[in-house]
C-alpha cells in the first residue's frame, strides 16, 4: 500500500477546481525557474522532511516532479506520515505540458 493514488493531468485539472487543493512542485529551484503549474507551490523534495509541519494533512494534496517519480516518493513521505488525501501527477509537469496545458 503506498498511500496516496496516481493521477492523470485530465484528472488534476478537475482536482484543481475544487477549493482547497494544494499543489506541491519538488523540483529543483532551476528547474522551477523553466516554469510551473499555475497554483503550484515550489517546495523541493530534500526539503520535504524540514517543512512537513508547514502542510496541512487534512488538505488534499498533489504532488508533481518532472516525470512522476520524485513527486511519488514525495507523496509516499507524507502519506507515511499521516497524510490522508495525497496525490501524484503521473507523467509529471512534462505530461501536464504534452496535454496542451499552460505552463507559468
Amino acid at each position: 500500500m503506498t498511500g496516496f493514488k496516481n493521477i492523470t493531468a485530465a484528472e488534476l485539472v478537475t482536482m484543481m477546481q475544487q477549493p482547497g487543493l494544494k499543489l506541491i512542485d519538488v523540483r529543483t529551484d532551476a528547474e522551477v525557474v523553466r516554469g510551473m503549474i499555475p497554483q503550484g507551490v515550489a517546495l523541493p523534495l530534500h526539503l520535504l522532511p524540514l517543512r512537513l509541519s508547514e502542510l496541512d494533512k487534512n488538505v488534499t494534496t498533489v504532488f508533481y516532479c518532472q516525470m512522476g517519480g520524485r513527486s511519488a516518493q514525495a507523496a509516499a513521505f507524507v502519506a507515511a506520515n499521516g497524510f490522508a488525501d495525497v496525490y501524484n501527477l503521473q507523467g509529471g509537469i512534462t505530461a501536464w505540458a504534452h496535454a496542451g496545458l499552460p505552463v507559468a
